[in-house]
Parts: C-alpha cells; structure tokens; sequence
C-alpha cells in the first residue's frame, strides 16, 4: 500500500483536489499493479511563506524583478 503525501499552497479547491487524487490513485494503480483502496494520500497545507525557491519566499515571488524569478 503506498502512502503518498503532498505538499500544496493552501487555496486548492476541493474539486481541484479531487481531481489531483484521482490521477495520483489511477498511476499508483497502473504502475503498481494494485487496487485504489490500496493507495493512501495525505495532503499537507503550506503558507507561500513557508517555502522559497532560489533565495525567494513563494510569497515575495509575485513582486519579486523577473530576473529573480
């Protein structure tokens, strides 16, 4: 049984979740060999400034020159 777990911005709608678990559950299925009630997912929520890229909080990133994106 694979436990997958996803790290997100917070603000996904639950249909965009929806769809993501459904496409992560149907590649675990066809990679693995496995029935979906096998395939466990947990989402973890994160603040865009929680996380930087390059020196840059996600959350500087909108105002941030272009050339530091």
């Amino acid at each position: 049984m694979p436990n997958i777990s996803i790290e997100i911005f917070k603000g996904r709608t639950l249909d965009q979740r929806r769809e993501l678990v459904s496409g992560i559950t149907e590649a675990a299925v066809s990679a693995l060999g496995i029935k979906p009630e096998g395939v466990r997912i947990t989402f973890f929520e994160i603040e865009r400034t929680d996380l930087a890229r390059g020196g840059v909080l996600f959350s500087d990133m909108d105002t941030a020159p272009a050339a530091a994106k």
